[in-house]
This record gives structure tokens, sequence and C-alpha cells, in this order.
């Protein structure tokens, strides 16, 4: 316990050209149980460093041969989030404005009072923990929604992502369920101008329709029935970040006009509130269902849609990127062996093989779901053929003939968009209409097929 309290101690580097300056304050700093080391000019501070990583620097301004702001800017040029409070005997404004803007954290004068520099120092301290554990939150958010797979789709994704996740644009995300809309939707977030704002979800499916308004917009105390305190709505929380409205297909009309409303004024009022609250968000949208046929059908506004839809994405199903399926595999069985205090396990050849023919109707949501099982049912440290789960679980010939039933429907299909292309002239958003599909995924199909104008003649 004891080599453990060692270690853990928080580390403080003293600079200071005056010997008495460093005996004294370090003599301070570890009655407070910090680990402190001392340095007597610019030199040895810049050599120590090298070799030893403290959380802190105190460091004095006037030294010797490197003063202490020629020192700070060295320090923050190598070590850009290491805390640095400055140490002078002859503050003026002048030096500590400079200080501030090569990245001092703060700057307190000699002769040094105890309490103001060990409440300096904890401040620091405090500042630079809350940094590490945002640190650690980021990196664990970005593992859990990492962009997974190396399809040719994928990448056409990723680099989407890039181009357009620095703009304030919004994006209208197409897929079937389980595909990763959410996912795609938080990447975009994270790559944006936005990413330190919030990233708030909004299942708009589930959430009943009385209720949404004030799941959206928030309400005042005593504006309903059950309404016994103010409440935030999403649009309040995600001010600065990204709003996600997932399902948004199934919002009902009237909520419809209102998220309109609020895009066009970007201000909305609490349910039986009068006060205009202005909200700046991007808003991501996203749905499973064909928009084109829920605006004929009088489903969808599409004023509203056409706000949304100014960047579209589509999100393939796993059928279109197969060849991900091993390195998604891998990929949750690290992620949920970790999570569930399991051994890392291993998946036989043969179950491999059994888990890329299978159709996954569910998409990347049931692969993941069937690993979690497996995961935490079985004891082993393989995966075996005969672990595998009904429906997925085949004989291999079995999955030999769903890859020649594959390829022969690929082919049925192939020629039927063709044939429905050469029936409509080759106009593409009339064929898509009459296949009832968004004109992207039908334009993603023809390429996914080879299909051009050549193969119309």
């Amino acid at each position: 316990m004891f080599l453990y309290e060692i270690i853990m101690k928080n580390k403080i580097l003293i600079v200071d050209d005056e010997l008495s300056i460093r005996t004294s304050l370090a003599s301070i700093l570890e009655d407070e149980d910090y680990e402190v080391w001392t340095a007597k000019d610019g030199e040895d501070t810049l050599q120590l460093l090298k070799t030893r990583q403290p959380d802190l620097v105190l460091l004095d301004i006037w030294m010797p041969k490197m003063d202490g702001l020629e020192v700070l800017e060295r320090i923050k040029a190598t070590y850009p989030k290491l805390e640095v409070v400055m140490i002078s005997g002859h503050g003026n404004v002048e030096t500590a404005v400079k200080a501030t803007k090569l990245g001092a954290y703060d700057f307190i004068e000699k002769p040094l009072s105890l309490e103001k520099t060990l409440l300096v120092v904890q401040h620091a301290m405090d500042k630079q923990r809350l940094e590490k554990e945002n640190e650690t939150l980021r990196s664990k958010t970005d593992d859990e929604y990492e962009m997974i797979g190396t399809s040719r789709p994928m990448q056409e994704l990723k680099r989407q992502i890039e181009l357009v996740a620095p703009s304030d644009g919004r994006v209208f995300i197409f897929g079937e369920n389980g595909t990763g809309k959410e996912l795609l939707a938080r990447a975009i977030h994270s790559r944006s101008l936005r990413s330190h704002g919030p990233f708030i979800a909004v299942n708009c499916a589930a959430i009943p329709e009385e209720l949404i308004e004030s799941e959206l917009f928030g309400h005042e105390k005593g504006s309903f029935t059950g309404a016994t305190a103010t409440r935030i709505g999403r649009f309040e929380q995600a001010h600065q970040g990204t709003l996600f409205l997932d399902e948004i297909g199934d919002m009902s009309l009237k909520t419809q006009a209102k998220v309109l409303r609020v895009i066009e004024d970007q201000a909305f009022e609490r349910v039986g509130g009068s006060q205009k609250i202005t909200s700046d968000v991007r808003i991501i949208a996203a749905s499973n269902k064909n928009m084109e046929l829920e605006i004929r059908e009088g489903h969808f506004r599409e004023d509203l849609f056409y706000r949304l839809h100014v960047i579209p994405f589509t999100m393939p199903p796993l059928t279109e990127r197969t060849e991900d399926i091993p390195i998604l595999i891998d990929h949750f069985l690290r992620q949920l062996c970790v999570k569930n205090g399991r051994r890392l396990k291993r998946i036989s050849p043969e179950a491999m093989k059994i888990l890329i023919n299978y159709a996954w109707p569910g998409n990347v949501r049931e692969l993941k779901n069937i690993i979690e099982r497996l995961v935490i049912m079985e004891p082993g440290n393989e995966i075996a053929e005969t672990d595998i789960p009904l429906p997925v679980h085949h004989d291999l010939s079995a999955a030999e003939k769903l890859g020649s039933l594959k390829a022969a429907r690929n082919d049925f299909e192939r020629e039927f968009l063709l044939r429905k292309l050469r029936e409509n002239k080759g106009n593409i958003t009339q064929t898509a209409r009459e296949l009832k599909i968004e004109r992207s995924h039908f334009h993603r199909k023809l390429k996914s097929y080879g299909i051009s104008t050549k193969d119309l003649d």
C-alpha cells in the first residue's frame, strides 16, 4: 500500500536560481504530500523534462542565461499539456499578460504567500485531473463509437465524414435498422467544430406523440397534469452541440411543423411557456423509411424534409460490406470480453465461415448481440462451429449453397434494374420512384453492380 501511494503522488518541479526558495518551497509541498523535484535554471529544467514527467512546474521568471518566459515558451512547444505557474519577485501587468499568452496557468509574486501558493497549486492539479479524466472518457467514447470496416462502402463513408463534419450543414442519414445510423451521427459530431459541445440523441419512434413536444422543447411547471417542475428540452440541452433526431419518419405532422419553425426561427417556446428560447444546434436526422414515399403519401412534410436533407448519407447494410464481418467480429470480441470480464476468445475458421455467410437481417446490431451472447455463454477460449446459435448456424454445405443463392439473386437484381432503366429510357429519378426507393440508394446499387449508360444499349 505504501508503494502504491508513493507512485500515485502528484509531482511538482520547482525551477528557481535561489537555493533558499527551492529548499523552502520543496519542504512546504512535501509536507502537503507532493513529490518534488528541483532545477536551478532553464537548461537544467529542459534536460530534466526529457526523462521525468511532472504534473506541474513552478517556474521563476528572472533567472540567468535563460529567463522564465523563454523556458515557458520552450516547455509549451514540447509539452503543451503541462501546466506551468510563473513566480516573480518583480511582477508587473505586462509580464503577467505575456506569460498568460505563452500558456502559463497562473502568476504568483514573491515573497510567496503560503496560502495562495498552495491554493494555486491545488487548482492547477484539479485542472490537470479533470483534463485527464475527460481525455480518458473521450478515448472510451471514441472506442465505443468507432467506425469499423475497410470495405469500399466504409472507406467512401469515412471520406465523406471528413469532408462534411467540419461544416455546419444539416445531415440526413438513410439506412436499415441496425446498420449504425447513430454511430455515423456521432462520428460526424466528434469530428466537427462542435465536438466539445453535447451530442443529444432522440428516438422519435420510441416517444409517445403526446410527450414528444415536451421531450424536444421542454415544458413549464404546471403546463399539464404531471408537470410538477420545469423541464429543459432536448433542443436546449443540445445548445452549441448536435441534436440527433433518429427515426424522424415516425414523427407526427404536428410536431414536424414545430420542428420546421425552430429551424426557420432558431428559437422556440417550452410547452406552456411564452418566453422565446434560442438554441444553436446542428441537426442530424435519420430514418429507415423511404422518405419520398412518405412525402407522397402525406406522412411527412416535404418542406421539413428538404430543410433537413442538405447533406445525405446512407449507412450500407451488412450484406453490402461482408468483408468487414471478420474485422467487426474481432472488434466486438475484444470490446465485449473486456466489458464482461472474460478472457479474450477466438473464433474457429469454421465458425467464422458461418458468420460471414449468414444474411444478418438485423445488420451490425444483430452481429454484436450474437457475439456478446457467445462471449457470455461459452466458457471456452475458442468459439466453435457448434457454438453458433440458430438461426445463424448452418452446416458448411448450406453456407456454400447460400453463397451460390446470393450470386443468383445478385444476377437477377442486376438484370431487373437494367430492364427497368431501359423502360424509363435511362431516367434514374423516374426508375427510383417507380421502384419506391431513394434515388441515392438506387444510384449506389447501380454503382455496386457496375451499371452505366453503356449497358442500356
